[in-house]
């Protein structure tokens, strides 16, 4: 997109780099961002810098979306999407170099469990170093790393 371009969101709008239109109307193939997983929720996927979504096919008002970690997702017809990538995709490359420009973005210092003491967090106390001594846990006792969140219950999309 350039500086003065219109961009549209109506239900008649032409497939142009900018414009957001119905999933159910975007030609296979095409290259999207900023995709509601329910209609009229609002964007949900897709909106980082650098990413998008690429529509594969449609069926029985359903569209398949591939998704940029590989994932295959089967969302409704009527969610709608924004046509093109999202800019800036050499974010991820910015080193920030120190501790103290990290500070500068609001983002404070993290401390390891182990380093804490037994009331702060499950791996914490013990003598001298010793390392947790249970499976990686949050400072709440939900169990990290590896731990399934996804639940297997069938829920129908409204």
């Amino acid at each position: 997109m350039e500086v003065g371009d219109l961009v549209s969101a109506g239900m008649k709008s032409e497939i142009r780099v900018g414009n957001s239109l119905n999933l159910k109307d975007i030609p296979v193939g095409t290259v999207v961002h900023n995709v509601e997983m329910k209609p009229k929720k609002g964007g949900q996927i897709a909106r980082a810098a650098g990413t998008y979504v690429q529509i594969l096919g449609r069926d029985s008002g359903y569209v398949q979306l591939k998704l940029s970690s590989g994932e295959i997702r089967m969302l409704r017809g009527e969610c709608r999407a924004t046509i093109g990538v999202v800019s800036n995709p050499d974010h991820k490359n910015i080193s920030l170099s120190k501790a103290g420009r990290k500070r500068w973005l609001g983002r404070r210092p993290s401390v390891r469990g182990v380093a804490m003491n037994p009331i702060d967090h499950p791996h914490g106390g013990g003598e001298g170093k010793t390392s947790g001594g249970r499976h990686p846990v949050t400072p709440w006792g939900k169990p990290t790393k590896g731990h399934k969140t996804r639940s297997k219950k069938i829920r129908m999309i409204l």
